[in-house]
């Protein structure tokens, strides 16, 4: 009897014990430091697609090596603060060169109960299916934003308010002008984003508006400031196996030389899963042009527009987008000239084995505006293209993968590119992604009372 006593006042001290450190618990926070890396190096050839130049017959060939090397720390208080700086260098290998920057370097306070939260800094900006607003990884520079980002979070709403302002120094003397040479590729920028999802994410919605103010480049009004306005929504719908995605954006205002934009683009992506070893795919997008070229000496020029219609995706993700080999991206055509895009495209992604994933597309490419050469139409295909990809990790922090891209074009490409027997078109890249954790470390403080 003595002895039951004697093992019940053990564990009812045991559970008192348990207790008072779970009270305790409950009045520190966890801190978290972290050093991690990232180590890209990518080798790329290409053949075809850009001017001859030196009239030597080249076809546009090139070969070349690039890194980008980056170091992150981060400090992650569990209640309330983060806080993020990562240097990086990037360039071409026996480049004289390069850019050393400050990739990310920014501090997150949040108030847990309430869902509100204040983004502070160089920042990645990634929204949706990042077609506007997206961290554009591949192209090594991974381009950010310094900015003041401020939000609400919960019961399935997100609603974002990012405001910026940039300047090329201190600009005692030469007032408030901004040249896109520095980072970031306007002067400033107000962004109003809106999201909700659906328990279970079965469906969502966004809503985007964009105001964004870039220094102007005519000569007479070059203190000028320009503004344009984007406006769209993008939906998503995620029935069982099924995901169907779609876009719509306009664009308005005035560009960056005073000429009156009015353009448009919608897209639409159906994707199958029925396990976790492929999934297919398919979609459409429309991107408006401007269809007022005239002809000079042979080539395509332009007239001075009242209204420019060609609409430009602004800071989305390029790669993703329209083709692995990106011809039809902002100013690849002749003299600047843009007539729009159509991509109607079809692909799948397999993984065999753990760790390794091949991926197809082809696409079908085609102007969207109405165009005339040489007194007559042009024909809007632009040509077709095959994209081939595979990645294999070794490890969780060591992935290798290479790809391959062909397209094959027409003589409406061959003109708007300014270029002559260049319809055979090659591209393949081998790349090296390494992102090790050096170290990490976490504690507790006690709060005073």
């Amino acid at each position: 009897m003595h002895k039951f006593h004697f093992n019940a006042a053990r564990w009812l001290f045991l559970l008192a014990a348990v207790c008072a450190y779970s009270g305790l618990l409950a009045q520190v926070a966890d801190n978290e430091f972290t050093i991690d890396a990232k180590l890209n190096t990518r080798g790329e050839i290409r053949v075809g697609g850009y001017d001859d130049a030196d009239g030597e017959g080249q076809e546009g060939r090139a070969h070349f090596i690039m890194g980008q090397y980056r170091l992150n720390l981060g400090y992650k208080r569990s209640d309330w603060l983060e806080i993020r700086l990562s240097p990086q260098f990037s360039g071409v290998w026996g480049q004289a060169g390069g850019t050393l920057n400050l990739s990310e370097g920014w501090l997150t306070m949040k108030h847990n109960k309430t869902g509100l939260f204040t983004k502070i800094g160089r920042q990645t900006l990634e929204y949706d299916d990042e077609r506007i607003l997206g961290y554009d990884d591949w192209t090594m520079t991974a381009p950010t934003h310094d900015a003041i980002k401020l939000g609400f979070e919960g019961y399935g709403h997100k609603v974002h308010l990012i405001l910026a302002y940039n300047q090329n120094a201190e600009n005692i003397s030469s007032g408030i002008t901004y040249y896109s040479d520095g980072i970031q590729p306007y002067k400033t920028m107000q962004t109003l984003w809106y999201h909700y999802n659906t328990p279970k994410n079965f469906f969502g919605i966004s809503l985007l508006g964009m105001n964004i103010g870039v220094q102007s480049k005519k000569y007479d009004e070059p203190n000028k400031t320009f503004f344009q306005q984007i406006f769209g929504t993008y939906l998503n719908l995620n029935p069982s196996i099924v995901n169907v995605e779609g876009s719509f954006y306009y664009q308005m205002g005035r560009e960056e030389h005073g000429i009156k934009l009015n353009a448009f683009m919608g897209s639409a992506k159906a994707t199958v899963t029925p396990n976790d070893i492929y999934n297919l795919y398919t979609g459409y997008d429309y991107l408006s042009g401007d269809n007022y070229p005239v002809t000079t000496n042979g080539n395509l020029g332009l007239i001075f527009h009242k209204e420019a219609r060609a609409f430009t995706p602004l800071f989305g993700s390029h790669h993703d987008f329209y083709g692995a080999m990106e011809f039809f991206y902002f100013d690849n055509y002749a003299h600047n000239f843009s007539p729009g895009l159509q991509n109607l495209y079809v692909g799948g992604n397999v993984s065999p084995v753990p760790g390794l994933t091949i991926n197809a597309a082809y696409h079908f490419y085609a102007i969207a505006a109405d165009l005339q050469y040489a007194q007559k139409e042009l024909n809007k295909a632009l040509g077709h293209d095959v994209d081939l990809g595979v990645s294999y990790s070794f490890a969780n922090f060591v992935k290798l993968s290479a790809g391959y891209s062909y397209m094959r074009g027409t003589e409406t490409m061959e003109i708007l590119q300014n270029t002559t027997d260049k319809r055979r078109l090659h591209w393949g890249w081998l790349m090296l992604t390494v992102t090790p954790t050096f170290f990490t470390t976490t504690w507790n403080d006690k709060k005073k009372v």
